[in-house]
């Protein structure tokens, strides 16, 4: 409900924005970052690169967690023999195993992680110079606004007379 309730507002402030622009003669237009980025060779590269280090630390994790199940079993199955002594090494040996591998997931994977931050190394200047070209389009075009309509704004019709995804490609060198 309340994500409805927040798209239902973003839309209403959309909506109030282009009659203001409209109204002030301001020139408006939009862009598809999708679109844009699907057609630089550097940002697909830069993907199957990310994508290629997650497999390789997801399959890492996997034989750390495949190794803790197989110590964790092997022990069920020995713990009613073992001396108490034995079963509480071969006990901690697993938690800090499981610990290991659990803290190596979140520095990989977690919010700041590794794999978040090879995605800012690879993608951010991509993203950079679209702003960029979008900036130089804007100034030299004379918009008052820009959308892209892969953000978090949802544009219910966009007429393509005002599309700039490609003037953004040529502007950065490719061409489509």
């Amino acid at each position: 409900m309340e994500d409805h309730t927040m798209r239902r507002i973003a839309i209403i402030s959309a909506l109030i924005i282009f009659s203001a622009l409209t109204v002030m003669g301001q020139r408006f237009a939009y862009i598809d970052s999708d679109y844009i980025m699907d057609n630089i060779p550097e940002y697909k590269a830069a993907e199957m690169e990310i994508e290629r280090i997650s497999i390789e630390w997801q399959n890492e994790l996997e034989e750390m967690f495949g190794e803790i199940e197989s110590l964790f079993r092997a022990y069920q199955a020995e713990s009613p023999m073992l001396p108490e002594e034995i079963r509480i090494q071969r006990e901690e040996t697993i938690m800090n195993k499981e610990k290991a591998a659990k803290d190596l997931q979140m520095k990989r994977f977690g919010r700041n992680g590794e794999l978040f931050q090879k995605r800012q190394e690879l993608v951010k200047p991509i993203q950079d110079n679209i702003y960029e070209a979008v900036q130089e389009i804007a100034t030299r075009g004379n918009y008052a606004v820009i959308f892209d309509k892969t953000g978090g704004l949802t544009m219910i019709y966009t007429d393509v007379r005002y599309d700039l995804s490609d003037e953004v490609l040529q502007r950065m060198g490719y061409r489509n």
